[in-house]
C-alpha cells in the first residue's frame, strides 16, 4: 500500500480539550495517529499521522476545519513563530510514493481547504511555486500579524486563495518533504543572544551544517533553547550537532540541560548517535 507521512503543527499546545479535538478529526478522517507532542511555551503541538493518499488528504482538511472552528490566532501568543491555526502541513512520501505525489497531495490539500474553509495557504519545499518559498522560515517571515502587509507584496501572492488572510485561522504553509528530525537542545542560561549566536553560528542557511536550521528560542527565565530541524539526518548526524552546541555554548560557560525529540525520529539516526555515545564500533 502506498504510504505517506504528514506532520501537522497547530497552534495551541495549552488547552488539552482542544488538542484533543484537533487530534479526533485527524483519526475520523482515516488517518493513522503515530505521535503527538504538545508544548505550553512554545503553545503548539505537532501530529504525526500516517496513510495513504485520500486519508492523509482528508486528515489535513478535517484539521483544518478543527483548528479553524477552535483556535483563534488574534491572541494567541507563544515563543514559536507561526502564520496559522493550522501552521504547517508537511507531506512525507514513505513507502511506494514519490516526491511528485506528495506534491500533488500537498496542492490538493490546499485547494480542498480553501474551498470549505477560505484558509488561504503557502505552498514550501518540493511543492514550492517560487525558489523563495522553498524555506519554510521564509514563508513564516512577518509571522501571523504580518500577513496582511505580506499579501500586499505581489510577489508573496498565496497558492491558494484570496490574498488576506483569515481573520482568525490566518494561514498556512503546505509542503512537500523528506523525513525531517525535529529536536531541541535547552542552555542552562537566562540569555537568550547564546542560542541565537549558536543557532546562527550551526545552520546551514548562514554557512553552518549542511541541511540544518536552527532558531533561538526563550524557554523560561533561566533556560534558553536551540531549536533545531534536520533535514538530512544521514548528512548531518544529531551527536554532531549536539557536541557542537556544547562547545559553542562552553565558550559562554554555558552548559546543556537537556535535550528533546519532537515527534518521531528514523531508527537508523537514533542507533548512530547511540553508537557514538556508546564508544561502539559500527
Amino acid at each position: 500500500m502506498a504510504l505517506f507521512e504528514c506532520v501537522p503543527n497547530i497552534s495551541e499546545g495549552r488547552r488539552h480539550g482542544v488538542i484533543d479535538a484537533c487530534v479526533q478529526a485527524v483519526t475520523s478522517a482515516g488517518a493513522k495517529l503515530l505521535h503527538r507532542t504538545s508544548d505550553s511555551v512554545h503553545n503548539r503541538s505537532v501530529l504525526t499521522i500516517a496513510g495513504d493518499y485520500r486519508s492523509v488528504r482528508d486528515a489535513g482538511v478535517a484539521l483544518a476545519g478543527a483548528a479553524v472552528r477552535l483556535i483563534d490566532m488574534r491572541s494567541h501568543r507563544g515563543v514559536h513563530p507561526r502564520i496559522g491555526a493550522l501552521d504547517v502541513l508537511p507531506i512525507i512520501p514513505l513507502r511506494d510514493t514519490s516526491m511528485a505525489e506528495a506534491v500533488a497531495l500537498a496542492r490538493d490539500c490546499g485547494e480542498r481547504i480553501w474551498d470549505q474553509f477560505r484558509i488561504p495557504s503557502f505552498l514550501y519545499g518540493h511543492a514550492a511555486s517560487t525558489p523563495e518559498r522553498r524555506d519554510l522560515s521564509a514563508v513564516r517571515t512577518g509571522q501571523f500579524e504580518g500577513l496582511e502587509r505580506r499579501f500586499e507584496r505581489p510577489e508573496w501572492q498565496p497558492d491558494f486563495g484570496d490574498p488576506r488572510a483569515h481573520d482568525t485561522a490566518g494561514a498556512i504553509a503546505i509542503g512537500a518533504r523528506d523525513i525531517l528530525i525535529a529536536f531541541n537542545v535547552e542552555l542552562a542560561t537566562a540569555d537568550r543572544s547564546i542560542a541565537t549566536r549558536i543557532a546562527k553560528v550551526i545552520r546551514a542557511r548562514d554557512g553552518g551544517l549542511r541541511t540544518l536550521r536552527a532558531l533561538g528560542l526563550q524557554r523560561s527565565r533561566s533556560i534558553v533553547q536551540v531549536s533545531l530541524n534536520v533535514s538530512d539526518y544521514r548528512a548531518t548526524p544529531l551527536y554532531r550537532i549536539v557536541e557542537l552546541i556544547r562547545a559553542l555554548a562552553a565558550e559562554d560557560g554555558v552548559s546543556i540541560v537537556r535535550s528533546e525529540l519532537i515527534g518521531c525520529i528514523p531508527a537508523a539516526a537514533l542507533a548512530e548517535t547511540a553508537r557514538y555515545y556508546l564508544g561502539l564500533s559500527e
